[in-house]
Formats: structure tokens, C-alpha cells, sequence
């Protein structure tokens, strides 16, 4: 396989590549936890003014944070439902990568 081979969005292997929604998930999860963090650090220098405290609070909440979300979102589990959701979301983008790729001359 050469380096051609490998365009984005197309499965050369039969894996459906992963969508944006899911290659971002990793940033909301860090992300939430820096916004917490950040407010904490706020409310705990303005109580106390005191740089090394604040610096080990909003520590301390940001891996707190981070680490509760990312356990929670490997304890969920979608029911049929959400199973049912996912898959037609799935199939409209796959849809709409399809026709964003030009065609193939066979």
C-alpha cells in the first residue's frame, strides 16, 4: 500500500473511519475539566490570595474532573434507543462523505 492509498474519509480496510464528533471527544473531556479548574482557581485565589494553593486546587480539580468523566462515559452503555440513533446518524454521515468524494475512474 503507498502512501496515496490513504485518502480521508474513505476505509481502505473495511473500518468505517471515526467521525469528528468522535476524534473531538477527548478535547470536551479536557476542555470541561480545564473550564473547572479555571473557576475554581478564580474562587480560590479571590478567598485567599494565595498563588500556591490556588495552583494545587485547581490541580486537584482538573484530574478529579477529568477522571470522573472519562469513567462515566466508559460506564454508559446506549439502549436501543440510542443504539438506534447512533446507527442513523452513522448512515447519514456516511452518506454525506459519499457524496463529497469525488468519483473513482475505473
Amino acid at each position: 500500500m503507498s502512501a496515496g492509498d490513504d485518502s480521508p474519509g474513505v476505509a481502505t480496510d473495511g473500518v468505517t473511519p471515526p467521525t469528528r464528533r468522535e476524534l473531538l471527544r477527548p478535547v470536551e473531556y479536557v476542555g470541561g475539566a480545564a473550564i473547572a479548574a479555571v473557576f475554581v482557581g478564580v474562587i480560590v485565589f479571590g478567598a485567599t490570595r494565595q498563588w500556591n494553593l490556588t495552583l494545587i486546587a485547581a490541580g486537584v480539580v482538573f484530574i478529579v474532573v477529568l477522571m470522573v468523566t472519562a469513567l462515566v462515559a466508559m460506564v454508559f452503555k446506549p439502549d436501543g434507543s440510542e443504539l438506534a440513533a447512533l446507527a442513523k446518524e452513522a448512515a447519514e454521515d456516511r452518506a454525506e462523505r459519499e457524496e463529497k468524494q469525488p468519483p473513482t475512474p475505473e
